[in-house]
Parts: structure tokens; sequence; C-alpha cells
């Protein structure tokens, strides 16, 4: 097993591009699923998780090549209809299968997702959802056992509160379903718009992109087409804190500014000077700006996101202030604080409330820690690059689920980080 180890204390300078992002290259991924033939998918990362579900593809009969970012998957022999635990225990995305699966065998067999120890993640949005559509399903020894005799038939739902991979598995259900599928208070996160492209370019008709209300037609068949992956928001803003925990000044290009509201705001406030133009973001922390102290609370898009949670914690530990952080969306997405107290931050958590009394910069210090989650993963890389001395980071597989070449990157930008075997 690997470590990453960073020596700190020095800012960040140049630019990094950003990748594809992963919570749109899985479910376009299974949106493959939906009708034989071959797809092309461009600007796909390659990461632990898409290597993940293009397994759990193989499984269920379908080929795919890979050449540089671009993936073409065959999707024309779909021969079995059960994604196994060994395959879905270490993604909760690869629960997207059950949909398409549905829509076009009439039946799945999934086993209940894994992924980040984070919170429970419930998946009663998906099964109610199917259900409403006319599917049987159960719930065996750890699997979801579904099937429906004929096609789905199209219904009014609506969520208790929005769910984004249960709005993306049940809109590529709805695409093949008999009549007209509405989903309301759906997930509105710019990876679901870009799910609705992929099925419309395939050949789907669908209304209310980018809103809370969906609007999907059911058409009796689907064809192969080609879609590009948007790049990950959640990896540039990862990037533009860390330049910003570093006293840095660089910039981020290949994202979409318009895809991070909340979190530009809250870097602005904070009082990092932001440049924006259609593609890039360029964050100047340098000067001696001091680091303000600011709140925040997680909500669905387009509120600020809590995938950018941890990262944002650590930077508010090296603030000359006090913030509060508020986690709405999962319960147990504090597993970082104990990491963060080892290398000098001052948090205290209260329920779903973390009170962060800033240290500054020179109060963080390097310190072997470990990796809990994806995200809580980079909120470490981030402190160790603004902290002095060394920090050594264990369990990084956590790291490679959702950041692309994240050491040559991080090289790039002049940090010191390199990878050791534990």
């Amino acid at each position: 097993m690997e470590k990453l180890i960073i020596e700190g204390g020095e800012p960040l300078f140049g630019s990094v591009r950003i990748s594809g992002a992963k919570n749109a290259a899985l479910p376009l991924i299974a949106a493959t699923l939906l009708t034989g033939g071959v797809h092309t998918l461009t600007n796909v990362p390659d990461l632990r998780d898409t290597r993940t579900i293009l397994r759990l593809l193989e499984s269920l009969g379908l080929t795919w090549e890979r050449q540089g970012a671009t993936l073409r998957i065959d999707s024309t022999n779909l021969t079995y209809s059960e994604a196994s635990y060994d395959l879905v225990k270490t993604m909760r995305a690869s629960v997207l299968v059950l949909g398409p699966l549905l829509a076009r065998l009439g039946k799945a067999k999934v086993s209940l997702p894994g992924g980040c120890a984070i919170g429970a993640r419930p998946i009663n949005f998906h099964i109610k959802g199917f259900e409403q559509l006319g599917v049987t399903c159960r719930l065996e020894q750890g699997y979801v056992d579904a099937e429906i005799h004929g096609r789905m038939q199209g219904c009014t739902m609506c969520f208790d509160v929005p769910s984004v991979t249960g709005t993306e598995n049940l809109v590529m259900a709805a695409a093949l379903a008999q009549g007209t599928t509405i989903i309301k208070n759906a997930a509105r996160e710019p990876e679901i718009g870009n799910l609705v492209d992929m099925l419309t370019a395939m050949g789907a008709e669908i209304e209310g992109r980018d809103t809370d209300t969906l609007t999907i037609h059911g058409v009796d068949n689907l064809y192969a087409a080609e879609s590009e992956i948007i790049p990950d928001r959640i990896e540039a803003g990862t990037y533009l804190i860390a330049i910003a925990a570093t006293g840095g000044e660089a910039t981020v290009t290949d994202c979409r500014p318009e895809h991070l509201p909340a979190l530009l705001d809250k870097l602005k406030a904070a009082g990092m000077e932001i440049t924006e133009t259609e593609d890039t973001i360029t964050l100047d922390a340098t000067g001696g700006r001091p680091l303000k102290g600011i709140d925040i609370t997680t909500m669905p898009y387009p509120g600020y996101p809590t995938d950018l949670q941890a990262q944002f914690m650590a930077l508010m530990a090296m603030s000359e202030g006090v913030s509060v952080v508020h986690e709405t969306i999962f319960e147990n997405r504090f597993m970082h604080v104990p990491e963060l107290h080892r290398m000098g931050a001052d948090i205290t958590i209260e329920g779903h409330t973390a009170i962060v009394k800033g240290v500054g910069r020179s109060g963080f210090f390097g310190a072997p820690v470990m990796a809990t989650d994806l995200r809580a993963s980079s909120s470490l890389v981030i402190a160790g690059l603004a902290a002095k001395g060394r920090t050594e980071i264990s369990r990084i597989y956590h790291l490679e689920r959702g950041y692309e070449q994240l050491v040559e990157k991080m090289t790039g930008l002049g940090a010191t980080v390199w990878k050791e075997q534990e």
C-alpha cells in the first residue's frame, strides 16, 4: 500500500489543467447499457472509480477500449444482469447500472453499494421511484433484485430531498418507459445536466435541464452517440483551495467557473482575489493577504457542495478568525477533523456543526495522518501543502478514486510531493 509524502510550506504557482468529472463520467458510462452499439465518451478521467465501473460493465458482457481520454464502449452484447458485491463494494455509483439494466433487460440484481464511509446514503429514493414505474423490487441478502414484465410505465414522482444518483438512475430508466415521467424536486447538479445531454444525443426526449423538475417523454428506442464529460468542479475547487491555503497564485484551466458559484463567493469573502474567464479561474493569495474566517453550510446545488466541505475546513483552520462549518448532507463527514488536529488545527465538533478557530498558516505543521474518505483525503493534502515540515498520508487509495495524476499536477504547481510504499 502506498502513502503520500508532502514537504510543505511553499506557495503554489503556475497553472493546472482540470480533468473530466468523476461524478459525471460514472453515470454516463452506466448509460451506455441502455442500448446496443459503440458509444464514444471524451474527456474521461482515468481513476480508480472509472476503472471499477468499466470492470463492472465487462462482467455484464460489454467491451471497451481507451485511447488517452477517449473511451469507446461496445454495449451490443449485454449478456448478464447481475452486479456482484465484489465489484460494487468499493463504489457507491455502481448502483447506477440498475436503471439501465431494467430499461433494457427488464431485470437487474445489484449489490447494495459501498464507497466512502461518510454516511448511510440509502438508495430508498431509487427503489421507491422504480416501484412507481411498475418495477417489483426485493431486498435480499444484500442485493436489490428487481424485475418488470413489459415496459416501465411513466408516472409523476417527487423526492423528499434532492438525490443526485436517484435522479440519474430514474432519468435513465424513464427514457425508455412508456408514457411521460415527471420527477419533482430533482437534483440540479451540473453532472445531471451532462447526463441529460448524453441521453438527448441518444434520442431521449427530456425537458427541464438544470431545473428541479424533469419531464421525460419515453421513447421506443435509443441509439449509441458521442458525448463529452464536463470538467470536474470538485477537482477545480480543491486546487483553488490549495492555492489559497499556501498563499500562492495560480490558474486552474479547462474548468467551468459557473459550476462553482458558492465556492468562489466564499473564497472572495475570505480575502482571495479571483479572476475568471470562460474556462479558467485565477486565484491570487500572495502579498500577505489576510485569510478571514468564513462560515459555510453545505446544501444541494447550487449551494455550497458537501464534496468541498473538508477542503474548505482545512483552509479555515489556517485563517485569522473563527468560522462555523455546518454539514447538512451527510451525517458522518467530519472524519478528517481528528487528522487535522494532529497537524495543529483547533476544531470543535458539535453534532453536525464544526467550530473552527483559525491558527494561521504558521500554526500548521507536518505530521503522519490517515485518509478516511475521498474528500477528507484531499483536505489532508491541502493541510500538508501549507504546513511546515513533512506530512505523510496513508491509505491514499481514497485519493486515487477521484483525483487524476494528483502528484504530477501538484508537482507542476511547485509542490514537493511523492508516493512511497508504506
